[in-house]
């Protein structure tokens, strides 16, 4: 069973830093692609970053340099490190992995974690 398990997440005042963890089990998480997603209040799900099983990363435009996505294979872990932080980054961050294999997708989903930005 793959569980992908957030962790990290908490209330920060604006301009302050938090670092999101999600720690994977039940895959081989080194093959697989790894990425954070966030959802505010009644707006749908965006991406935040991805990197793949190659340590390629991309990033949402508006989030470049402030946000910095990471992995630790050993760890079956991958990481978001989110520096100057906005109300605006308010959300709740989920945690993907997935994979593609023939025919389909692999696509599994954390719980997520709540993000509050705010003085």
């Amino acid at each position: 069973q793959v569980r992908l398990v957030e962790s990290g997440g908490g209330l920060v005042q604006p301009g302050g830093s938090l670092r999101l963890s999600c720690a994977a089990s039940g895959l081989i998480f080194s093959i697989y692609d790894m990425g954070w997603y966030r959802q505010a209040p009644g707006k749908q799900r965006e991406l935040v970053a991805r990197i793949t099983s190659s340590d390629s990363t991309n990033y949402a435009d508006s989030l470049k340099g402030r946000f910095t996505i990471s992995r630790d294979n050993a760890k079956n872990t991958v990481y978001l490190q989110m520096n100057s932080l906005k109300p605006e980054d308010t959300a709740v961050y989920y945690c993907n992995a997935n994979r593609p294999y023939n025919g389909g997708m692999y696509d599994y989903w954390g719980q997520g974690t709540q993000v509050t930005v705010s003085s």
